[in-house]
C-alpha cells in the first residue's frame, strides 16, 4: 500500500475530508508524524454533547475536548485532582462546597472560563435531563431547584447538596463527562427550540480540552484538532483521526501495514500474533466491567450460604483467564473494579473440586440443578460451558438457557431467572455506583421494583443496606475506603453473587507510540499525552 502524494500537499481540512470518506483500503500506509490514527469500534456513540454522552466511545471524545472542576490524572487515575478549579472547601455541616476557579484559562473559542460558565454548565446538565443526569440528581439537584443549588459568586462556584454526603462522592461524580464545563456563551448562540445547543454539540465542541472536535460521522469516524494553550500543556500531536473499524482482523491488518498507529479491538489470537512482531507492542489496562454469576433467591437453595460457597470453589477462574479469555479479562472476585476507592484485589477462590464437594455435602442440598441464563456471545458461552463442566464434577447439574442479550435482560429485570451470567459496568467513578446496586435493596417485594441487582436476585442484604448508606455519607476518605472493603468482603462470602472477572483492554500499537492511556476502570482515553 503506497502513501498517496496528494495527502502530503493537502491542508488539514482536505486531509480530514479524505480520511473520513476513504474506504479502509485507501488509508495511509505510514501515518503522518504529527497525527495519531486509531481504529476502534465506535458505533456505540449516541451523542457528543458532553452532558448526553454516556457511551465508552463518546466519553473518549469528551475526555479530550472538555474538562471539569476536578479531573483525574491520566497517567495515574487514582483520585480527583484540581481541574478548572484550583481549590475547594466544604462547610462544617457538609452541605455546601465552594470551588475557586483558576485564572487565565480559555475555551477553544477564546472566551475566558468563568465561575458563571461552570455554574450554568452544571445547571444545563440537570435541565436537559439526558441519560447521565442522574449522576448529578443524586445530590438533590432537580430542574426545579438547580438554579438555587448551583450558583456562582465572582470566581467561586457554590454547590449545595440535600445531605452531607462524603466529599469524595461529590468529587468523583464531578470527574464524569456530565459535569464538563461548557462555553455557555457559544453554546447558547446555537440554541434551537430550547435545546440549549444539544443538536449543535453533536458535531461541534465548546470546551477547554486539548483538542477541538472538527468532524464526526456516525459509524465512520471523527477528527480532533489540537488547540494551543491547554491548561495541562498542549497536545503532543496535532491531529487525531479515529476510524470506525469493528472487525478485529481488519484492525490487525491495518496496524501491521502501518495504516494506523493504535488498534483497540483485537481478539486474543490477534494479540498473541502481534506480540511476536518486533515493530509492534501490546499494552494492557483494566476496564470497569465486572462479569459475575447471580442466583435468584426466590429459589430457597440460593439462600443457603454453604451451597453458594460450594459453587464459589467450583469455578476454574484461572484456567479461563489463561486460555479462552486470555488478554480480554483478568480474574477479579469483588464487586468493585480494580482502581476504585476501597476495591479488593485479593483472589480467595480457585477451582477446588474436592473442597466444593465437601461444602455441597455440608449444605444439605441434594441433587441440585442450576439453570443459567446466558447471552449468546462467544466469551459468555466459553465461561458458561466451563462452569457447566466444573459444576458437574462437583455434583451440581447445570442447564444453559441461551438467548440474545435483550431477552436475557428482560427476564433478569423481571426476576424470572434461576441463575444468570451477566456483566455490570459502573456509571460513574465512585464506589457507590456498584455498592448501591450489588449490596442495597430496601424493598425486596416484587412490587417494590427497586431495580438494583440485589433486587433482581430477590436478595435482601440486611445489615449491608445500612453500611451502603453509611459509606456514601462518610466524610473521612480512609474510613470510607475501609467501609467499602468491609462491604465487599461480607458480600462475596454471603450474597448470591459470584464475581469472576474484570474486563481487560488491550491496545496494540507501533513501538514508536508512547504515552497512550486508556483511562483504566475510572476514566476515559487521553490522547493529548501521546507521542510517536
Amino acid at each position: 500500500m503506497t502513501f498517496d502524494p496528494i495527502l502530503r500537499r493537502a491542508g488539514l481540512a482536505a486531509a480530514a475530508a479524505l480520511m473520513l470518506t476513504a474506504a479502509p483500503s485507501a488509508l495511509l500506509a505510514a501515518t503522518p508524524a504529527d497525527t495519531l490514527v486509531i481504529a476502534d469500534a465506535i458505533d456505540d456513540i449516541v451523542s457528543l454533547d458532553p452532558q448526553e454522552a454516556f457511551e465508552f466511545s463518546a466519553l473518549d471524545v469528551v475526555n479530550n475536548t472538555y474538562d471539569g472542576l476536578v479531573e483525574l490524572d491520566p497517567a495515574q487515575p487514582t483520585g480527583p485532582q484540581p481541574g478548572l478549579a484550583e481549590s475547594w472547601e466544604v462547610s462544617e455541616d457538609g452541605l455546601t462546597f465552594t470551588f475557586k476557579m483558576k485564572d487565565g484559562i480559555t475555551f477553544s473559542s477564546g472566551n475566558p472560563v468563568t465561575a458563571e460558565d461552570a455554574a450554568l454548565s452544571l445547571q444545563r446538565a440537570v435541565k436537559i435531563d439526558k441519560s447521565p443526569a442522574f449522576i448529578l440528581n443524586q445530590f438533590g439537584w432537580t430542574a426545579d431547584n438547580v438554579e438555587q443549588m448551583v450558583t456562582f459568586d465572582g470566581d467561586k462556584v457554590i454547590l449545595k447538596t440535600d445531605k452531607p454526603y462524603a466529599p469524595t462522592f461529590l468529587y468523583n461524580c464531578l470527574t464524569s463527562g456530565v459535569a464538563s464545563i461548557l462555553d455557555m456563551k457559544t453554546v447558547m448562540e446555537h440554541d434551537v427550540n430550547g435545546d440549549m445547543g444539544n443538536a449543535w454539540l453533536n458535531t461541534n465542541s465548546a470546551g477547554t480540552g486539548a483538542y477541538v472536535l472538527k468532524s464526526f460521522k456516525p459509524n465512520e469516524g471523527y477528527i480532533l484538532e489540537a488547540r494551543a494553550g491547554h491548561w495541562r500543556g498542549d497536545a503532543r500531536l496535532k491531529t487525531v483521526f479515529m476510524r470506525h473499524v469493528p472487525e478485529a482482523a481488519t484492525q490487525r491488518l491495518m496496524l501491521e501495514k502501518g495504516d494506523i498507529d493504535i488498534a483497540r479491538e483485537l481478539s486474543p489470537v490477534d494479540i498473541e500474533a502481534i506480540g511476536s512482531n518486533p515493530a509492534l507492542k501490546v499494552e494492557q489496562d483494566v476496564g470497569g466491567q465486572i462479569f459475575y454469576l447471580a442466583f435468584n433467591q426466590k429459589n430457597e437453595n440460593y439462600k443457603n450460604e454453604t451451597f453458594l460457597n460450594a459453587m464459589r470453589w467450583a469455578i476454574d477462574y484461572n484456567g479461563l483467564a489463561e486460555t479462552v479469555l486470555k488478554g480480554n479479562m483478568v480474574t477479579h472476585q469483588a464487586f468493585l473494579p480494580k482502581g476504585y476507592l476501597g476495591a479488593l484485589e485479593d483472589l480467595p477462590y480457585s477451582l477446588d473440586v474436592e473442597k466444593a464437594k465437601a461444602l455441597l455435602a455440608e449444605s444439605g442440598v441434594t441433587d441440585p440443578k442450576v439453570v443459567i441464563d446466558v447471552r449468546n456471545a462467544s466469551d459468555r458461552m466459553e465461561m458458561a460451558q466451563s462452569i457447566q463442566n466444573t459444576f458437574g464434577q462437583v455434583g451440581i447439574a447445570v442447564e444453559l438457557n441461551i438467548g440474545d442479550g435483550s431477552e436475557q435482560l428482560k427476564r433478569y429485570r423481571a426476576r424470572q431467572h434461576d441463575a444468570t451470567l451477566q456483566s455490570w459496568g459502573p456509571d460513574y467513578p465512585d464506589p457507590q455506583t456498584n455498592a448501591s446496586t450489588f449490596a442495597w435493596n430496601r424493598n425486596n417485594s416484587d412490587e417494590g421494583k427497586v431495580g438494583t441487582l440485589a433486587w433482581r436476585n430477590a436478595y435482601d442484604p440486611g445489615p449491608l443496606n445500612d453500611l451502603t448508606e453509611a459509606a456514601v455519607m462518610e466524610r473521612d476518605g480512609d474510613k470510607r475506603a475501609a467501609m467499602y472493603a468491609e462491604l465487599q468482603q461480607t458480600h462475596r462470602e454471603t450474597s448470591p453473587f459470584i464475581a469472576m472477572f474484570q474486563i481487560a483492554h488491550n491496545s496494540a500499537m507501533g513501538t514508536n507510540v508512547e504515552g497512550f492511556h486508556t483511562g483504566g476502570a475510572i476514566d476515559s482515553a487521553a490522547y493529548w499525552l501521546v507521542t510517536k
